[in-house]
């Protein structure tokens, strides 16, 4: 089969390589759409040492799998695989396993290549109104859908997003369903239209005046910036989601969070069920985020589109059987 190769930090390669051996309680599956997100790019540049088979965004449908009921099923898959036997994992905190593997991040083959290997415990059947296109986003999705699992978030509170990336766009139609008071903060007239198509209000990062009083700041801006606007922006004993991890230093002022009192919360992985059901219901489109589609056999061409400035999802499409 052919595969995006991560050689080394900076160096990627289209292989043939074998397909990928299937264990008894995996199923082996054809991918068919897949996405490069920012972590990807990270990865690219040397973050966390990765070598092999790169990707984590994909739908795809099972090709082989011992549970007979799998097999030809359209799917998406959950990236954490828990070794399901320590501390962590029996108190059911699985996608922080300290042994665990990462699709396509950690000791684990990713998603960018004809196929791929998981667990039938990971995968989620797609709803057959979702589409292709929507179906590849359920990850980053359910990432935005985690904060709603972690907070609980009223209608009436007031909730500012900073960053227009691809999770802070996400993340803004997830609270923009919730009926909260909504406030996307960017950089980017193209980014912002999309949500300011769905009635919610924008404004530029450069242009937020005041003090805004925020009861819940989403940072998801990857910015050093944007971590220091968002606590700017959020009212005494409010609370603060952070969505970016950042590669520069960024100390918080601990004096600035314990005099006003701020709840402060880590916000990664998320769950695929409400992801899948607002995709089906039509609760969210995340289609207008996407800025290119590539074939597999120009991945190299698709990783320079997805690092240039402004751009958001890039998609990678396999060959059909």
């Amino acid at each position: 089969m052919k595969a995006l190769i991560l050689l080394r930090a900076g160096e990627l390669s289209l292989k043939d390589v074998p397909l990928p051996e299937r264990k008894p309680d995996e199923a082996r599956i054809r991918v068919h759409l897949a996405g490069i997100c920012r972590t990807d790019l990270e990865l690219y540049s040397g973050y966390m040492d990765f070598s092999g088979i790169l990707g984590h965004e994909f739908v795809g449908v099972v090709a082989a799998a011992d549970e007979p009921r799998w097999v030809g099923k359209r799917v998406v898959g959950e990236i954490n695989l828990p070794c399901g036997s320590c501390a962590t994992c029996l108190a059911g905190l699985g996608r922080h396993c300290p042994n665990r593997r990462v699709l396509g991040m950690l000791e684990k083959d990713g998603v960018f290549a004809e196929y791929l290997t998981l667990p039938l415990a990971n995968l989620h059947e797609v709803p057959s109104g979702v589409s292709d296109r929507q179906a590849v986003f359920t990850e980053p999705l359910a990432a935005a859908w985690e904060i709603c699992e972690q907070l609980h978030i009223l209608p009436t509170d007031r909730v500012a997003v900073f960053g227009d990336g691809k999770l802070g766009l996400l993340v803004a139609m997830v609270m923009r369903s919730l009926g909260v008071e909504l406030t996307l903060v960017g950089c980017h007239e193209h980014k912002l239209d999309i949500v300011r198509q769905l009635g919610v209000e924008t404004v530029f990062a450069d242009r937020l005046e005041g003090k805004r009083h925020f009861d819940v700041v989403v940072e998801a801006s990857g910015r050093k910036e944007g971590l220091e606007g968002s606590l700017a922006h959020l009212r005494p004993q409010g609370t603060l989601v952070l969505k970016s991890t950042l590669a520069e230093d960024s100390a918080l002022p601990v004096t600035h969070l314990v005099v006003n009192e701020f709840n402060i919360t880590g916000s990664r992985c998320g769950p695929f069920e409400p992801a899948l059901r607002s995709l089906s219901e039509g609760m969210i489109d995340p289609e207008p985020l996407i800025s290119a589609v590539f074939p597999l056999s120009e991945g190299i061409e698709a990783f320079r589109k997805a690092s240039e400035h402004g751009v958001l999802k890039v998609l990678l499409e396999l060959p059909g059987d």
